[in-house]
């Protein structure tokens, strides 16, 4: 009997010393945690206090955390992206500004930039922002920019107010009322008078009518609406020769904003344009009654049947 209550008061006290030592453990942690949170939380603040007087620190560490969150945006959209570019309706025009300062631009996209507001007497701000976006939506679709840029001289000269006797509308010349499902996304038809909105609308038309087509010209002459056409008015010509301008300034040449250009070979418009850069000669000056490029000869402009895919 004795040894039973031995071993009872054994067990009891080796409970009792077993719970005060977890007890005084888990104080002995907690004192610890907070004493050390206090010391982290003192050295961030002093690390803030010397860091903020330091331009060169804060502006290393905020280009660091603009570029992991413009990764992060990125990855982000590349998880969600079905190669559509008609699924940013939720940027509101208020949202944005209408023009970007060339100079943010990089040194091809600067010299693109100024060569189309000299040639099209536009504001260089409003067209820098169009060739930003123009590089971006490529960069999507896989299209040159330039392509996109040149069907939009040749469509409008760059007037993004611009509309056809047959209802194209804007910078690249949409037919609201075929497309308006395109244009839902960022509002309805009305849409189409926002340069941004038309020429996303315009490339995803433009990406879907090289794809039917299979060909880069054969998807200028779906764009255009001569399809079915023997002849597109030398369209796919233009627009080459023009992308063409731009391609000689990407690679440093220098390309006169008066270039004229070619006139385009009669009923064929599957050879691809040769393009000249040679200025406009001075003895004879031309008049032009539009900011549209200058051509080398009067053209009878077919009937307009622009961006005429069916959806």
């Amino acid at each position: 009997m004795p040894d039973f209550r031995t071993w009872t008061r054994a067990s009891s006290a080796i409970g009792t010393s077993l719970r005060v030592f977890a007890s005084d453990l888990g104080h002995g942690l907690l004192a610890v945690s907070h004493n050390t949170l206090a010391v982290v939380g003192l050295a961030v603040i002093s690390a803030g206090f010397i860091l903020g007087e330091r331009a060169d620190v804060r502006s290393m560490l905020e280009e660091r955390t603009l570029s992991w969150l413009q990764d992060r945006q990125d990855e982000r959209l590349a998880d969600g992206d079905d190669g559509s570019l008609l699924d940013f309706g939720d940027v509101s025009v208020g949202d944005r500004a209408p023009a970007t300062d060339p100079s943010e631009l990089n040194r091809q996209q600067a010299s693109v930039a100024h060569w189309l507001s000299r040639r099209y007497r536009v504001a260089p701000e409003p067209v820098a922002l169009l060739v930003r976006e123009a590089w971006s939506l490529g960069q999507r679709v896989n299209l040159e920019p330039t392509l996109i840029l040149a069907i939009i001289a040749i469509e409008s000269s760059f007037n993004p107010f611009a509309q056809s006797p047959v209802g194209a509308q804007g910078l690249m010349q949409v037919l609201t009322r075929v497309h308006d499902d395109k244009y839902e996304a960022f509002g309805g038809n009305l849409a189409a008078f926002d340069p941004l909105t038309n020429l996303r609308v315009g490339v995803q038309v433009l990406k879907d009518c090289i794809a039917k087509a299979g060909s880069l010209e054969g998807g200028l002459r779906y764009y255009v609406g001569a399809a079915n056409l023997n002849d597109d008015g030398g369209y796919a010509f233009k627009v080459l020769a023009e992308q063409g301008f731009m391609q000689q300034l990407l690679k440093g040449r220098s390309v006169p904003v008066t270039a004229r250009l070619p006139v385009p070979p009669s009923g064929s418009t599957a050879v691809e344009p040769a393009v000249s850069v040679a200025p406009v000669p001075s003895a004879k000056p031309t008049a032009p009654t539009r900011s549209g490029p200058p051509t080398a000869a009067p053209q009878t402009r077919q009937p307009e049947r622009v961006a005429l895919l069916e959806r």
